[in-house]
């Protein structure tokens, strides 16, 4: 299947992203809808404050991809795109994470590394090294964060009727400050 590719980025002060776009509160209740919640260990709850961590950086940057198919699409080739440009948003926020010694990824959406996640046997993430926690998982919001810093409207799946874009959206908590 034909797509077209574009990609986006944008940084905001991590102060001014809690004030505009993180609710904690409300996209834990999101969460609580998901099928991953409970199951996953990049996915809420956690033991942890995601307030916590927004405070320990300075910097949020925001990459997004926006995937636009063709008239001819359908559910499946869709999918599969979608899953081959997260895996490579997720290589490359690996790579930034490198570049930017103390950064933390946030990836696009819930880990998917394993393929059963071992929170459901109560026991340790298998890779903690390469478990990540998605931007929404922590609180913010994604459809507002995309539209407001990159100006790209997420478009959701209604029924049958399939969307002309797939949006996926990570970023990278810097702890200095970085402006592309």
């Amino acid at each position: 299947m034909d797509y077209l590719l574009e990609r986006f980025e944008a940084d905001i002060n991590t102060d001014d992203y809690i004030k505009e776009y993180v609710d904690v509160d409300r996209f834990l209740e999101c969460c609580k809808a998901c099928p991953n919640y409970g199951k996953v260990w990049s996915c809420a709850p956690y033991d942890f404050d995601p307030m916590e961590v927004w405070g320990s950086f300075k910097t949020l940057k925001v990459v997004g991809y926006r995937i636009t198919f063709g008239e001819n699409r359908n559910r499946e080739e869709m999918i599969e795109a979608e899953w081959k440009v997260k895996h490579k948003l997720g290589r490359e926020l690996f790579e930034m994470e490198e570049q930017f010694p103390g950064s933390m990824q946030l990836s696009a959406g819930s880990c998917d590394i394993c393929r059963t996640c071992t929170r459901k046997q109560g026991t340790p993430c298998a890779h903690p090294d390469l478990m990540r926690y998605s931007i929404e998982s922590i609180g913010g919001n994604v459809a507002k964060t995309i539209e407001n810093l990159c100006g790209i409207e997420i478009e959701w799946i209604e029924g049958d009727k399939l969307p002309e874009h797939f949006v996926l959206v990570g970023g990278l908590l810097m702890t200095g400050e970085y402006i592309s």
